[in-house]
């Protein structure tokens, strides 16, 4: 049983396939849209918001791996799982480098691709979000992209003023818009938001 909830795309160009799919994931809660072709796809859905695309590897009008590169560089937060009737090992492990979610051979076991799907879903809202955050970060002036690398080291704002040879209130002027950027109310808080660029060690 999914544990996520979200738009959930098959795209494939054989219609026995998706009505069979669309039918058994339902079946699990699923919201599904079916597509016959990547173009398709590309036209009718919003890349740019969080879901999961159940795709077929080999299709004539665009390949998936084809697909799945045009996402990639529009920095989709959207998963893939890939599906295929070949057996294909190597584009499989290609499909995985580029951020494939998970490869399953037709035809698939309905609670397998199910927790796929559920663990795709929630890949992809975690993508979404690290998204914002760097986009936040973003758009911080350079002063205060400063003043967070000083408050992630625990200056206090007389600290931070001297180092940067500026006023306590200028600190106090662009720690509050860099606060307000992040929408967040303290320390904890931002820490936590951008946890991923500190792993990254982005900052």
């Amino acid at each position: 049983m999914m544990t996520n909830t979200g738009p959930v795309y098959v795209v494939d160009d054989e219609e026995a396939v998706r009505e069979s799919l669309v039918f058994m994931l339902e079946t699990y809660g699923f919201k599904i849209q079916d597509f016959s072709s990547g173009p398709e796809f590309l036209e009718k859905v919003d890349i740019h918001e969080p879901g999961c695309i159940v795709l077929d590897s080999r299709m004539p009008e665009m390949r998936g791996q084809e697909l799945q590169a045009l996402l990639n560089d529009a920095r989709s937060p959207l998963s893939i799982i890939f599906l295929t009737g070949h057996g294909d090992v190597p584009m499989a492990v290609d499909a995985l480098k580029d951020g494939a979610v998970d490869f399953f051979q037709k035809p698939v076991d309905g609670d397998k691709l199910a927790k796929a799907i559920d663990k795709a879903l929630a890949h992809s809202y975690q993508r979404q979000g690290h998204a914002c955050v760097e986009k936040k970060y973003a758009s911080l002036t350079e002063r205060e992209k400063e003043v967070l690398k000083l408050v992630l080291k625990s200056q206090t704002n007389q600290q931070m003023a001297k180092t940067l040879c500026v006023s306590v209130r200028t600190i106090e002027v662009h720690r509050g818009n860099m606060m307000k950027k992040f929408e967040s109310s303290n320390v904890a808080d931002l820490v936590l938001r951008l946890s991923t660029l500190i792993q990254q060690n982005r900052l």
